[in-house]
């Protein structure tokens, strides 16, 4: 990308900033958007509510296959909307979309469940907030990202990273002025930890329906702790943290650089630590490389030992020939070459102005400021009829890349790809691009939808 669009993008970003309430969308203030939410988990109540925060908002449903989470959830929602209306509870996205004919539908669902109901809202004429990855395998991608186009709706991935004030304020200061010089490396890292076995099988919860908490994933037995937060530590269900946590810095490397998909892609690492009967199948260790040619970005997941940065646990650093930028969700260091002249930069902290943040504790401080962005951009685009800054497409990019890097990790080899990201010359990795689905689930593809 050019130093010039750079500058322009950065321009047109900046103005989300100061986004209020009323002039996030060109849509009339009498008239409260209608917004159903699947998917009442921890990060869902967080997306409706900040999208609560930018735009009048009238809450027509909600759907979780926890009926106790659900219920919990309608109590949240009806003290916070200004009608004071409890919404309706479903267990079945099919029968909320029949039933509540909403405008817009937010998708905060484990992974495994993101493509159905993404693709359903769109042909049900709905415009679409789906988290990231979006989806669990790449084919699935694919028909999400056909699904929009057809059905001519906006979708918005939850990749906020894209919409985070501190980052872009770096992204200009240093990238876009030229100030770290040219970039041919950069690395990602987690070092967070993670659990190293789920308890023994057992009886699920009265009020969780766990036939449907499978969906098209395999039928599994159910854990204790699994539900409702540690799903990610399963493999059915999950693409761990390449897929949770690899993708955000990921795709903003390739937004601030202007990068499409990879040419090649390599992973090598598993599950190094845990025992070897461990109930958790997930690797724990991982070393990936996304290779752009002109740029070289490389993964690092490391589960356990030590953190070498403890102030970035989880971020990315870009070398330039004329500084490092460090980055992470709660801060930016620059450091030019040779020393001297270090910047630091904190994320937007906007607690003051947003009391409820800190009343609904599960708010992450850091991360409101930028989802109230990525959903003010999320109307806006919905109004003006462009394409959102984590636009669909783009959000299948970076997902799939993270799919496939988990994909060569298991097949022991790199995996080339096209510029439309078509895996070239392996056609057993081809194969594996679509799991099975589980009876009576369909699996989707560009063509079904």
């Amino acid at each position: 990308m050019q130093r010039r669009d750079f500058l322009r993008s950065g321009a047109n970003l900046a103005a989300l900033g100061t986004l209020s309430a009323a002039a996030v969308a060109d849509e009339p203030a009498a008239a409260p958007l209608r917004v159903a939410l699947v998917g009442c988990g921890w990060y869902g109540k967080t997306d409706l509510f900040h999208l609560m925060q930018v735009a009048p908002v009238e809450v027509v449903g909600l759907c979780d296959v926890d009926s106790a989470m659900v219920a919990a959830a309608a109590d949240l929602v009806a003290g916070r909307q200004p009608s004071g209306k409890k919404p309706p509870v479903f267990g079945d996205y099919r029968v909320l979309l029949a039933e509540t004919r909403p405008q817009v539908v937010l998708v905060a669902t484990p992974d495994h469940w993101h493509c159905l109901p993404m693709i359903a809202a769109c042909q049900a004429g709905c415009d679409v907030y789906v988290q990231k990855p979006i989806s669990f395998d790449v084919v699935e991608g694919r028909a999400m990202v056909a699904a929009a186009r057809k059905h001519g709706r906006t979708v918005q991935v939850g990749l906020q990273r894209r919409s985070t004030p501190h980052l872009l304020e770096a992204r200009d200061r240093y990238i876009a002025t030229g100030k770290l010089g040219k970039i041919a490396a950069v690395d990602i890292h987690s070092y967070y930890g993670s659990r190293a076995a789920f308890p023994p099988a057992a009886t699920p919860p009265a009020t969780l329906d766990w036939e449907m908490y499978c969906g098209p994933a395999p039928l599994i037995d159910f854990r204790p702790q699994l539900h409702p937060r540690a799903w990610r530590d399963c493999i059915e269900f999950s693409n761990g943290q390449t897929g949770d946590l690899c993708v955000h810095f990921y795709d903003l490397v390739r937004f601030f650089l202007g990068l499409s998909w990879p040419k090649r892609i390599a992973a090598t690492g598993g599950a190094l630590l845990r025992p070897a009967d461990s109930t958790i199948r997930l690797h724990d260790t991982q070393t990936a490389l996304f290779d752009h040619g002109h740029v070289q970005v490389v993964w690092t997941q490391r589960n356990w030992g030590e953190n070498p940065d403890p102030a970035y646990p989880w971020g990315a650093t870009l070398y330039g020939d004329k500084g490092t930028l460090k980055l992470s969700v709660q801060s930016y260091d620059f450091q030019p070459k040779g020393g001297g002249g270090a910047e630091h930069g904190t994320f937007l902290d906007e607690r003051e102005q947003h009391p409820e943040d800190v009343a609904h504790k599960e708010t992450e401080p850091f991360a409101a400021a930028a989802t109230r962005r990525h959903m003010a951009d999320f109307l806006a685009a919905r109004a003006a009829g462009r394409r959102p800054v984590a636009d669909i497409a783009e959000g299948h990019v970076s997902s799939a890349a993270c799919i496939l890097a988990n994909l060569a990790m298991r097949l022991g080899r790199t995996i080339a790809l096209d510029g439309e990201g078509n895996v070239v010359g392996d056609p057993e990795a081809d194969a594996l691009l679509t799991r099975s689905y589980r009876a009576p689930w369909q699996h989707p593809t560009p063509e079904t939808v």
